[in-house]
């Protein structure tokens, strides 16, 4: 018998229509015919997609422009001068504030690249080679200028912690393409050399957002997920029966309540069934050919940068939305010509690798590509005797960006002559987010979730746009 609509208050409908979906997700967990991948919030996207996919590339730590991406010439006629004070007079500065300012030239030399020759560093000859497919910015700024609150910031718009990252903004709008895997998923890389700057989980939290939305981190070495085998005596059979007695009683629960939290357990329990099945297939790449392998120059499963990057395009086919790398150990407050050199040999490779492997599987042109630290760092040396370095620095960094109709072969912007400030054609971090969501098919503005009686957006209350001069 049907029941009396006229007997049904708002609260009951909230609390069975949940439970229907809570037996879909079950049935699609146990019988794998229901629902495939996981939609997203925009049913329809406002504007068209270019990028189907983000692989974002975090150097953390804080790598310099000043020897990498922007070339200064009369920053090297200035070494060992006095800092002009018309540049840091009322500056904020990190270590170096209230100290006296020496100018330190760069330490390694450039060269041009590429049909419109993109000056890059000797330190990265194999990135060179692509340059005509990546997009340098040099006029990147951004708010913070220690560690921990630039990281919030670069990921989430914002330096106070609590607001979702941008890697669950979009698999919150646009959903994910995997049926095993999670839509935003996290790999942490360390250069072999000192101890480097520690990062959180709440870099790629899911904020106000539902929490199946928040970044899943796997293991770059050994197991990817522990416990990802049953124990002994356990059956992937029975361990069914326990998923769907403890489904029911979720469903249970979620008549009882309106909270989409209980609906989020119910999924996370099926994609963790379904990933003790998919992960080890992930992560065997005995497919792979040896000529793919000799690209990125790894060991797969080594736990390596390279490594991390080949696991990236792997997820990548597999329909994850959103993959962040972290590859750590680039705070240089010293040691700034002995260590630099290794960081950039661990990464530059594997990153030329990375875009010539997706170009060859056809999948550079809607894989959107972002390479960046949380900030730059000073055309000051850090350091009066012995391995100098160079303090943090928010008036400019450098960053760049490949394929999903980014503008290859560009270099956007520019600093003064010393390094010191972005002046021509200044982004900030808010412009980055606004460009990476118009590639993704979003308008940056429109793009809200009602939080605490306010709109709340990645790209924050202040104006913010997209750098259109970078795609093409």
């Amino acid at each position: 018998m049907f029941p009396d609509l006229r007997q049904i208050h708002r609260r009951s409908f909230i609390g069975n229509t949940s439970r229907g979906l809570g037996a879909v997700a079950l049935a699609s967990l146990l019988g794998r015919t229901g629902l495939e991948a996981a939609p997203g919030v925009l049913s329809k996207l406002p504007l068209p997609q270019k990028a189907k996919r983000v692989i974002w590339l975090t150097m953390a730590g804080g790598p310099s422009q000043l020897e990498l991406f922007d070339h200064k010439p009369k920053l090297a006629e200035m070494d060992g001068k006095g800092m002009p004070e018309s540049f840091t007079t009322g500056q904020q500065l990190a270590q170096l504030q209230g100290q006296k300012l020496i100018c330190q030239g760069p330490q390694f030399k450039f060269s041009k690249h590429g049909k419109n020759g993109t000056e890059l560093s000797e330190l990265l000859p194999h990135l060179g080679s692509v340059a005509d497919d990546i997009c340098v910015i040099r006029s990147m700024t951004t708010d913070a200028i220690n560690h921990d609150p630039a990281h919030m910031f670069m990921n989430t718009g914002s330096q106070i912690a609590g607001r979702p990252s941008m890697g669950s903004w979009v698999t919150y709008g646009l959903g994910s393409e995997a049926e095993d895997l999670p839509g935003f998923v996290v790999l942490v890389s360390t250069g072999k050399g000192r101890s480097p700057q520690p990062i959180a989980a709440r870099q790629w939290s899911s904020g106000f957002l539902p929490s199946k939305h928040q970044g899943v981190q796997l293991r770059s070495k050994g197991d990817p997920v522990l416990y990802l085998n049953n124990p002994p005596g356990i059956s992937r059979a029975s361990q069914q029966g326990d998923v769907e007695a403890i489904n029911s009683l979720n469903q249970v629960r979620a008549g009882e309540v309106s909270d989409t939290e209980v609906a989020t357990r119910i999924a996370q329990y099926e994609m963790a069934f379904r990933m003790q099945a998919s992960v080890p297939g992930l992560m065997d790449v005995t497919g792979e050919s040896a000529k793919t392998l000799e690209l990125y120059g790894c060991q797969p499963g080594d736990g390596s940068f390279a490594s991390n990057c080949i696991l990236a395009r792997r997820l990548a086919e597999r329909g994850s939305r959103f993959i962040q790398l972290y590859h750590r150990d680039w705070d240089h407050h010293s040691l700034l010509k002995e260590e630099l050199p290794l960081r950039a040999k661990e990464v530059d490779r594997a990153c030329m690798a990375l875009i010539t492997d997706l170009k060859q599987r056809g999948m550079f042109e809607d894989t959107l590509i972002v390479w960046s630290g949380e900030f730059g760092r000073t055309p000051m040396k850090q350091g009066d005797k012995g391995p100098v370095g160079r303090d943090h620095h928010n008036k400019a960094m450098s960053m760049w960006l490949a394929g999903a109709g980014v503008k290859g072969g560009l270099t956007h912007g520019a600093t003064d002559e010393l390094g010191y400030a972005a002046m021509d054609k200044v982004c900030t971090v808010h412009d980055l987010h606004a460009t990476m969501l118009h590639q993704l098919g979003i308008k940056h503005d429109a793009f809200t979730i009602k939080f605490q009686g306010l709109d709340a957006k990645l790209t924050g209350v202040e104006p913010s746009k997209v750098i259109r001069e970078i795609l093409s």
